[in-house]
């Protein structure tokens, strides 16, 4: 039986070739795909870990929730009852560099009166993201009342939880302040254990990150929000 040598190199290289571009094929397939899933975070959803028991019950420490970046990004705007990741002033996170030296309501608030909620935010945003929810929007009169925020002379109402006050001073601003333009009031659920827009003033429209819509991790809080 004779063989031929020449069909039987062009098949093996034929075979080679084919499974090289398999190979390339598979790897680029993986690439784009990492690659969408790389754009899909930074543009339009983005996973975050919760850090502290601000927001409780609504969401635990250690809890993950999916943010929604893309709404914000086309120029979507908050509204009241939404929880949302922003960054906050630098005078709100003591371990930025120069922070401790801030006031703790901002270089921009020397108006504030005692009974009031501070009005203005520092000047810069920090680098640190803050999970709150929103309370109040540009324009709206607030004051807070057993850590209830009353909204242009009304009691702002929501199906969410929040942990009461229990005679905490810091729940109780009977001296209304107004939003400024562009501004957004945050307030966490967990209200005696909040470091929020109470003590560091509303939040520029520009430092919002997205609202948080979704918590996937652990198995058993999976829901929407």
């Amino acid at each position: 039986m004779s063989i031929d040598f020449a069909r039987e190199t062009n098949r093996f290289a034929s075979l080679v070739g084919s499974k090289r571009g398999s190979i390339f094929e598979l790897a680029f397939i993986v690439a784009v795909a990492i690659s969408l899933a790389l754009a899909v975070q930074s543009w339009a959803v983005k996973p975050y870990q919760i850090p502290s028991a601000s927001m409780k019950p609504t969401l635990d420490v250690g809890q993950r929730v999916l943010v929604n970046r893309f709404s914000e990004r086309l120029g979507g705007d908050p509204e009241i009852g939404d929880v949302t990741v922003f960054h906050p002033p630098v005078n709100a996170v003591p371990t930025e560099q120069g922070s401790d030296s801030l006031p703790k309501c901002g270089v921009q608030a020397p108006e504030r009166v005692s009974g009031q909620a501070c009005p203005r935010p520092g000047a810069a945003p920090a680098e640190e993201n803050f999970i709150k929810r929103v309370v109040a929007g540009p324009g709206d009169q607030l004051m807070i009342i057993d850590g209830m925020p009353i909204v242009n002379g009304d009691a702002v109402k929501g199906d969410w939880r929040i942990i009461p006050c229990r005679e905490d001073l810091s729940c109780d601003y009977p001296r209304a302040i107004t939003i400024p333009p562009d501004h957004y009031f945050m307030m966490g659920d967990n209200r005696p254990s909040s470091d929020d827009s109470r003590f560091w003033g509303p939040v520029p429209r520009d430092w919002i990150i997205g609202q948080a819509f979704a918590t996937y991790w652990p198995p058993q809080r999976i829901g929407s929000l």
